[in-house]
């Protein structure tokens, strides 16, 4: 198939899908739909026409653009519109995590997989709801249990949807807590041995000005 023809299919399944998807999913997706055809697409193809979908809506004039985002490629508007289209759905748009889920969220995407009770040693405080409220918004999944574990406890992990959520593609890209924490570290003021001796230097004539004034009484008084 002709890249220029493969583009717009591509366009197509990208537009429809409901989820992100891979260019490996895409190529599978569009050999399935020309099966008769002898020569089978192939992934660089498919990723070339990614590049060409990516190009056309760069343009100024479309209020979207193409992104890979939550582990594959989708349509996502483009950020000075957020403000309008939050417009729709009002506060539901903009709603934001709770200090208490956020802080769950965090834990389980560092240290993922991970149960509850070693979320709850993290954090002091028991975590039912804050995992039900991710649960429930699909920022996590059950992944499986702790086979190793007293009564083998469910574990949790992030999900596809805590990426597209974050706009990551994995969980490599989450920022290193070195550098998180490197942003609250106050410098130090750097104290040198010039600072010591500017000192000594100011005392040095401090003390010939007040023996200087010392004389200068002595000869008044002769």
């Amino acid at each position: 198939m002709e890249i220029a023809n493969l583009i717009t299919h591509v366009e197509a399944l990208i537009f429809a899908s409901e989820k992100p998807l891979t260019a490996i999913e895409i190529t599978e997706l569009v050999n399935s739909a020309f099966g008769f055809m002898d020569d089978k697409v192939v992934i660089d193809q498919v990723e070339t026409s990614i590049e060409g979908v990516k190009e056309k809506y760069n343009a100024e004039f479309f209020p979207f653009e193409l992104r890979e985002s939550g582990g594959g490629w989708q349509f996502l508007t483009k950020r000075e519109y957020h403000q309008t289209i939050a417009q729709l759905n009002g506060d539901k748009f903009l709603k934001r995590l709770s200090t208490a889920a956020l802080e769950t969220l965090a834990i389980i995407a560092y240290k993922q997989p991970i149960t509850k009770s070693e979320i709850e040693a993290i954090r002091g405080v028991n975590c039912d709801y804050s995992i039900q409220k991710l649960l429930e918004k699909e920022l996590i999944i059950i992944s499986g249990r702790n086979e190793t574990m007293v009564g083998k406890p469910l574990i949790y992990s992030t999900s596809r949807h805590f990426m597209d959520y974050f706009g990551i593609n994995s969980s490599e890209e989450l920022p290193k807590i070195s550098e998180v924490l490197a942003e609250q570290i106050v410098t130090p003021t750097l104290v040198n041995a010039e600072h010591f001796e500017t000192d000594a230097t100011v005392d040095n004539i401090t003390a010939d000005q007040a023996n200087g004034s010392e004389t200068l009484r002595e000869v008044e008084r002769g």
